[in-house]
Parts: structure tokens; C-alpha cells; sequence
């Protein structure tokens, strides 16, 4: 697709398809058997991680997995874990949006280091770590979501926490529409992120020769972006952000990454 559709450098995207770094760093997601329930009572929802969205690698396991709408948080306490992937019911229990979510997950540790540009590099995933510079110890930290509605959306779902990494939809998620602009606003413990990476990946099909990552955008002074899907589908944004862990953590810096998907229509 055209990356200026998607508010990304053209090429960018491409790039990013072969490079190393995104071939070994695996991504969290949340994936509704349907976004839409219409009149039913509860969706079911897989969560995995993986290198091709959609496509489940490696079990998300969580004991913080909830669903978020008018009526409050509910715990999803009821999770079946396969070594591929888990699979729970979120409860939809009357009319309007819902935001179902992975909780925040403390997992692995590992190392970083800053590239010449600057850049928290993670080491194993590919870029190559200058001579001389520190390796600092670093914990991952992911947060997967997706909004699923029954009728007509209502906005009690989209209130966001203030902490650690959140996208704030600006558009609705149950309300994006193909060749349509869809706006957010990324935060790091209630503050706009500004210059941060979002990558968009689509559901491709495995032999339609079509590339899955989308494109790549920055998210501007205030972390704000725009995405335009091009087709109907089923996409997933997907943000990394890394810094100093809070007083009190197992490490002294953190890598976080958020991970919304959401599904486009005609």
C-alpha cells in the first residue's frame, strides 16, 4: 500500500518485514472470534504470541485477564491454556462496548543497549550492539487489548489508566472503516509519548502473497496518529516503548509493548 496512506515513510514498512529485529521479537495480541456480538452474550477470545499476526506461537498466560464495559471490570478467571495459545469467554452482558484485555504481564529479562542512533536495542534481536557501549539489564512488560461491542458502541470502555503504556482511542475501535483515518493518542503513565513507533500489521492470508506489516508511523508531539486501513479486515497495532523501570523493580529499565487489534469494515 501506499505508506502515506497509512501516515508512516514510504519503504519503512517493507523494510521492517525482513529485518531480524522484527522476525525474532514476538508480539502479544487478543483476538475475539467476533467483534460485533450483535445479541449474544460473550465472545471467545484466543491470546497467544507470535512473529505473524494471526497466528498463535507461544501461550499468553495472565492472571490479570478482564473485560472492561458499562458495568465495571470483570475478572476472566475461567482460561484454557494450550501450549500455543490460551482460549477464555469474555462475558458481554448488555448493549454497548467492551475493552477486553491481557492485564499488564511482567515477563522475561534480558539486555539492551543504546544503538549510534540513540535507540534501546534489545540484544538478540538483531541489531548490532556498538563497541564499548553498556548492556543494562531490561524486563518485558505487555499489555494486550481489543474493544468488541453489542449494538451501538459506548465510550465507559475507553477510559484509560494513567499507567504504564496505553493507547487512548480517539475513534471509536468498534467504529473504523476501511479507507477511513483512525486516530489515537499513546501514553506512558498519563503523558503523550511523542517520535514513538507504531506498527500496523494486517490478517493476510497465508497464499495471497500480500505483506502483513502494513506500514509504520510515528506518533507526533503531543502522541498522536493516524491510521488508515485500506481494506476490511482484521489489523493489529502494535507500539514498544523502553525506559527506566519504576522505584522498587527487579530491573532497572523496562521494555514495554502495547498491543491493540481491531477490525476494519466496509
Amino acid at each position: 500500500m501506499d505508506a502515506r496512506r497509512m501516515g508512516g515513510v514510504a519503504g519503512a514498512g517493507l523494510l521492517l518485514v525482513a529485518a531480524p529485529g522484527a522476525a525474532l521479537a514476538h508480539m502479544p495480541y487478543l483476538l475475539p472470534n467476533v467483534f460485533d456480538t450483535v445479541e449474544r452474550d460473550h465472545v471467545t477470545v484466543q491470546a497467544s504470541f507470535t512473529e505473524d499476526p494471526f497466528i498463535p506461537e507461544v501461550v499468553m498466560k495472565s492472571d490479570a485477564f478482564h473485560v472492561l464495559g458499562a458495568n465495571g471490570r470483570t475478572p476472566i478467571t475461567a482460561v484454557t491454556y494450550l501450549r500455543d495459545l490460551a482460549v477464555f469467554e469474555a462475558p458481554i452482558p448488555a448493549k454497548g462496548a467492551y475493552r477486553i484485555s491481557s492485564g499488564e504481564r511482567l515477563g522475561r529479562k534480558g539486555k539492551m543497549f543504546k544503538s549510534a542512533a540513540g535507540q534501546w536495542e534489545m540484544t538478540g534481536e538483531g541489531a548490532e550492539r556498538p563497541a564499548g557501549v553498556e548492556l543494562v539489564d531490561v524486563q518485558s512488560v505487555t499489555l494486550a487489548e481489543v474493544y468488541v461491542s453489542r449494538g451501538a458502541p459506548t465510550n465507559e470502555a475507553l477510559t484509560v489508566t494513567g499507567k504504564g503504556l496505553e493507547l487512548r482511542p480517539i475513534t471509536h475501535p468498534s467504529a473504523i472503516f476501511a479507507d477511513q483515518p483512525a486516530r489515537f493518542e499513546l501514553t506512558f503513565d498519563g503523558k503523550p509519548v511523542s517520535g514513538a513507533d507504531v506498527e500496523v500489521y494486517r490478517s493476510a492470508g497465508i497464499y495471497d502473497g500480500r505483506k502483513k506489516l502494513d506500514g509504520e508511523i510515528k506518533t507526533d508531539a503531543k502522541g498522536g496518529f493516524a491510521l488508515t486501513p485500506p481494506d476490511a479486515g482484521t489489523y493489529l497495532a502494535l507500539i514498544r516503548h523502553r525506559t527506566a523501570a519504576p522505584v522498587g523493580a527487579e530491573t532497572p529499565y523496562r521494555s514495554y509493548s502495547y498491543s491493540l487489534t481491531f477490525e476494519a469494515t466496509e
